[in-house]
């Protein structure tokens, strides 16, 4: 199908059940669908939205467009988890059907409100000369799982000076009020976290853009702001950040920065860092936050990017969300690692130990974790995804001795943006031992460097014959090798 503007902003009841049926027959024909996170049934999955706990269940919605791999007419579909890592559909929970959101149900938060579960989101409207126009839009989710829309907008428009890239509601408690931090961009481009104040989450008070002292570039999309051990965290997705202000490859990234204090009189961060990448791999964005009942603050993120193209867009489908990760703070340093549910998956372990100058080589099946403990002043890659001779594989290179850990997607039959860069650095201790965990799942991966310290996310597209893993180093690396549920 050609996605002319008509066809991406097509009404959901005109497209008939064989179209969708069609549709679900390409998308399982995929070689490159994932076991154990979460993708879209049918058409593009994005931002991560609504990510709760109520009525005894883990709550996650996420933007969609089920009719094809494309950003057409969005909605937000359910989905619940006891576990955090088991998720079943609930279908389809709102929907592009009302004046306030005819082009779109764009993305937001929920939090739970006595016997309900509040939805916040951005409704996009699309005038006759397709002018945008933005309204921060509420519902209400009962225990049943019924949802009701709140007829009027809690915020009709921009505040003066904004345009109409004005989205992405954040509602979390604050003392004995409500706040909304949402993204926005001023008329002459530059990009700022915007907080409102409530007490019954009707009526809104605006306290201004988020004093932070830094450049945040034209625009800012997905801010979290988030309390854990009492310092703050405010999580957020800059737009044409200048890059003398964060060096990063990726089109956009997804940055986080650290202070002492919220202070709501005078509505600024205390202390706060220049902002840090969330994610040093490729695909990583739109990371929403939220502190859980348990006392842990947990995320979950977009695997994939604004405005790149990816190789399921063929194949009718685009996308998955990140392992739900914990977010804690150790010495002044955000660390990001999968829940400790995500043991769940482990079926059967192997353990090694590669000596010097040997080779690991191992048949998969593309669906594992790895934990390797790497000494220091150690040389060596692992070689993921590899085909039998090792011509074609998503290479993670490692030298302890200079502290440097490398990403490398070249190698590959279906090349990702190039244009972007094909290789990823990060930054380590130099001269001390490292811990790597690795989840590989089909077209994915997620690298965590020393419980979390670092992160790197990419997806990676292998053809049928790259099963093998492969590792190589300088001195005896344990390794511990894990077959996950698929």
């Amino acid at each position: 199908m050609e996605w002319t503007q008509e066809n991406r902003y097509r009404p959901y009841h005109e497209w008939s059940d064989e179209q969708v049926k069609e549709l679900k027959t390409k998308v399982v024909a995929s070689c490159w669908r994932l076991n154990y996170h979460i993708q879209p049934e049918t058409g593009l999955l994005n931002d991560p939205n609504g990510f709760s706990y109520f009525n005894g269940k883990w709550h996650l919605f996420y933007q969609s467009f089920p009719f094809g791999a494309t950003h057409g007419l969005k909605s937000w579909f359910h989905i619940s988890s006891k576990d955090l890592i088991h998720w079943e559909s609930e279908g389809l929970a709102l929907e592009p059907d009302s004046d306030y959101d005819s082009h779109g149900v764009y993305s937001g938060s929920a939090l739970p409100v006595e016997e309900k579960l509040f939805l916040a989101y951005t409704g996009n409207v699309r005038d006759e000369a397709w002018e945008r126009h933005s309204y921060q839009l509420s519902a209400w989710m009962n225990r049943e799982g019924t949802i009701d829309k709140v007829e009027i907008p809690m915020i009709p428009e921009p505040p003066s000076g904004y345009t109409a890239h004005f989205r992405d509601p954040q509602i979390i408690r604050y003392r004995d009020v409500y706040l909304m931090v949402i993204g926005g961009k001023t008329i002459d481009e530059r990009g700022h976290v915007l907080v409102y104040r409530s007490k019954n989450l009707v009526d809104w008070t605006y306290l201004g853009p988020l004093e932070l002292n830094q450049n945040l570039g034209f625009m800012v999309e997905c801010p979290n702001l988030l309390f854990i051990n009492g310092k703050v965290v405010l999580l957020l997705c800059p737009q044409g950040l200048d890059k003398s202000v964060l060096e990063y490859q990726n089109v956009y990234p997804n940055t986080y920065v650290l202070a002492e204090d919220y202070l709501i009189e005078g509505n600024y961060l205390k202390n706060s860092t220049q902002q840090q990448l969330l994610d040093e791999g490729f695909d990583l964005y739109a990371t929403q936050a939220i502190m859980a009942p348990d006392g842990r603050c947990l995320s979950v993120g977009w695997i994939g990017l604004p405005e790149m193209d990816y190789p399921t867009f063929d194949e009718g489908w685009a996308h998955s969300l990140s392992l739900v990760k914990e977010l804690t703070l150790k010495k002044g340093k955000l660390y990001q690692y999968p829940v400790c549910e995500t043991k769940l998956l482990r079926k059967a372990r192997e353990d090694f130990v590669l000596e010097p100058t040997k080779q690991l080589r191992k048949s998969t099946n593309n669906c594992y974790e790895l934990q390797l403990t790497i000494p220091e002043n150690c040389r060596g890659q692992i070689q993921l995804f590899s085909d039998k001779t090792s011509s074609y594989a998503l290479t993670l290179s490692y030298d302890t001795e200079k502290g440097m850990i490398q990403l490398n997607r070249s190698k590959t039959h279906y090349p990702l943006n190039p244009a972007f860069g094909e290789i990823r650095e990060s930054l380590i201790a130099l001269g001390e031992a490292v811990k790597l965990s690795i989840f590989i799942d089909q077209s994915t991966c997620e690298i965590f460097i020393n419980q979390g310290e670092k992160v790197l996310t990419a997806n990676y597209y292998p053809v049928e014959n790259q099963r093998e893993l492969v590792i190589e180093g300088t001195k005896n690396i344990h390794i511990i090798y894990y077959s996950l549920e698929k």
